[in-house]
């Protein structure tokens, strides 16, 4: 966010403060921009909402270096040999990286044990300390632990292999063919902001995906920036928002 709001403050010549509102996973910042006067001077920055898309965060299937597992094949074949055997972290109940393996295993058709840890960075410690063995993490979380050789990258979850890791393979074809699992990052305004405030911030924010420094740093971090229209993100919102609300049912997945 503070990448992409530094260039957009530079091309509108004023300045834009950044405010961090941690707590309950995002809802108490979320709750504030709703409350917020829809004049397209409050917006928010969270993670699968709604109106402006910024980059695509790719989920990667980690493993403890000391596992066995090398491949997403490794696993589900342990997994189908043992069933419930398996443990994997996540952040917690509801976080994303658990969301991410309960569609893995259904896809998969195996049974693994949920480890929730409080947020993403303390699963994959866990994982690194092979407390437990496999998790589905954001490069940012894992890139350091997973160059000092404390785990190891053995999938990722888009169609395609990523140009930053050009030799780690798709989940699907290691081993869950169709699997693929995107975590969006986006930037919302309040409810009743004008069409045109809007279509100027979502054309600003587009501008500033597309310069070539802005798309280097974020590639750095392991993210893919993607601009989309208001409309766009609406529609695949909906469409995410039904098919999780499906998966969560069946895997019994409640927020605590």
């Amino acid at each position: 966010m503070r990448i992409v709001t530094e260039r957009m403050s530079t091309n509108l010549g004023q300045g834009i403060v950044i405010e961090n509102q941690p707590g309950a996973a995002g809802l108490i910042g979320a709750e504030r921009v709703a409350k917020a006067a829809p004049d397209g001077y409050t917006i928010g920055g969270f993670n699968d909402s709604i109106m402006t898309m910024l980059p695509n965060l790719y989920a990667k299937l980690v493993a403890s270096s000391e596992s066995p597992y090398r491949s997403a094949a490794d696993l589900i074949a342990a997994a189908k040999a043992d069933p419930r055997r398996i443990n994997y972290g996540s952040g917690g109940n509801g976080s994303p990286q658990h969301v991410a393996m309960e569609l893995f295993a259904s896809t998969a058709g195996i049974s693994l044990t949920h480890v929730p840890y409080k947020g993403a960075t303390q699963a994959a410690v866990g994982v690194a300390a092979a407390e437990v063995p496999v998790a589905f993490q954001g490069l940012a979380t894992v890139s350091g632990l997973a160059k000092s050789g404390k785990l190891r990258i053995i999938g990722v979850t888009t169609a395609q292999r990523l140009p930053q890791f050009p030799d780690v393979p798709t989940v699907s074809e290691s081993g869950l063919p169709g699997f693929e699992f995107n975590s969006w990052a986006t930037v919302v305004a309040p409810a009743g902001t004008p069409r045109d405030i809007v279509a100027r911030l979502n054309a600003e924010i587009v501008k500033a995906l597309a310069a070539p420094d802005v798309r280097e740093k974020l590639l750095a971090q392991g993210l893919t920036p993607r601009g989309s229209t208001a409309e766009e993100l609406r529609q695949a919102t909906r469409d995410q928002l039904a098919r999780y609300a499906t998966l969560m049912k069946q895997a019994g997945i409640k927020i605590e």
